[in-house]
C-alpha cells in the first residue's frame, strides 16, 4: 500500500497574526506545529503501513521552516517527505492549495491512499480533502472516525454525516479526510530519529514544480478574504426588566442594535 499523507503547519497558539494589507494569516514559523486533524491522518496511514506494508510519504505546502515538521513525521515512521515552498505559493486559497498539492502527490508517483485532516485548526474549511479527490479523479470519503477494513484494493470505513454514522467501501485509489480523534499519534522511536537526521526533506519551488504560476497563491485563488478584524470586546452589562413581553422586547432591541 502506498499511502501519501498531506500536513500542514498551524500556529501553536489561538493568537493567529493576520497580515492587514494581503488579510492571510501571516506564516513566520516561530511557532508552528502540526495541525493536529493531520497528525491524526498520519497515525492512519502508518497502522495501515504496520498491517499491509508498503510505504507512507508526508507532504506539505508552506514556508522552509515547515520541514522541520516533516522530518519529525519520518522519525514517527514516514518513509519520506516532500515540500513544497514558494513565494509564489503564498496567500493561496483552497483551491490553489489543492492545486499545489496534487503537483506534490504526481512528483512522488501517485498513491494508493490519500489521508488527509479533516481540517485544519487556523481555517476550518475541511476542502482540500475533497478539491483533491475532484484534481486526481478518485473517489473521496470525509469526516473518517475508523478503518474497519484495509486491503490492497478498498477500505471499508466509518464516517460522520449530517444524519449520523455511516458504514461505507470505497475503492482504491481513493482520498479520505479523517477527525481528529481518530488515532493518536505514536511516539518517534530511536531507530526513527535517526533516519529522520539522516533522511533528505525534498523542497521544490514553482518552477521545479512545473506549477502554473496563475494557478498559484494570490493570483491562482478566486476566493479572498476582504476584511479581517478582531472583534472588540467590553465588560458592559445590561439588565433588562419588566414583564416577559417587555423583557422579550427590549432584548429584540439590543439584538438590532449589536447587529447593525
Amino acid at each position: 500500500m502506498r499511502s501519501i499523507v498531506c500536513m500542514k503547519a498551524v500556529p501553536s497558539t489561538t493568537e493567529v497574526r493576520m497580515d492587514p494589507k494581503a488579510n492571510t494569516i501571516v506564516r513566520d514559523g516561530r511557532q508552528s506545529v502540526a495541525n493536529p486533524f493531520d497528525t491524526a491522518a498520519l497515525e492512519v496511514a502508518l497502522a495501515i503501513k504496520d498491517e499491509l506494508g508498503g510505504t507512507v510519504s508526508v507532504l506539505s505546502m508552506g514556508i522552509p521552516d515547515t520541514a522541520r515538521l516533516l522530518r519529525d513525521a519520518i522519525a514517527r515512521g514516514a518513509t519520506d517527505a516532500l515540500l513544497l515552498s514558494d513565494r509564489a505559493f503564498a496567500g493561496a486559497d483552497t483551491l490553489a492549495t489543492s492545486y499545489a498539492l496534487s503537483l506534490g502527490i504526481e512528483r512522488l508517483g501517485g498513491c494508493d491512499l490519500l489521508v488527509c485532516g479533516k481540517m485544519a485548526v487556523d481555517g476550518d474549511t475541511a476542502q482540500i480533502g475533497p478539491e483533491l479527490g475532484g484534481l486526481l479523479g478518485v473517489p473521496c470519503v470525509t469526516s473518517v472516525t475508523e478503518v474497519l477494513v484495509a486491503d490492497d484494493k478498498h477500505l471499508v470505513v466509518c464516517h460522520d454525516t449530517d444524519e449520523g454514522s455511516e458504514v461505507v467501501a470505497v475503492p482504491l485509489p481513493a482520498v479520505i479526510t479523517v477527525t481528529k480523534d481518530i488515532a493518536t499519534l505514536r511516539m518517534s522511536s530511536i531507530t526513527g530519529v535517526r533516519a529522520a537526521a539522516a533522511a533528505e526533506v525534498c523542497v521544490l519551488d514553482a518552477a521545479a514544480a512545473g506549477a502554473d504560476r496563475s494557478r498559484c497563491g494570490l493570483d491562482g485563488s478566486p476566493t479572498q478574504v476582504v476584511r479581517s478584524f478582531v472583534p472588540e470586546r467590553t465588560n458592559e452589562a445590561h439588565e433588562v426588566a419588566g414583564t416577559p413581553d417587555e423583557q422579550a422586547t427590549e432584548l429584540l432591541r439590543v439584538f438590532e442594535e449589536v447587529a447593525r
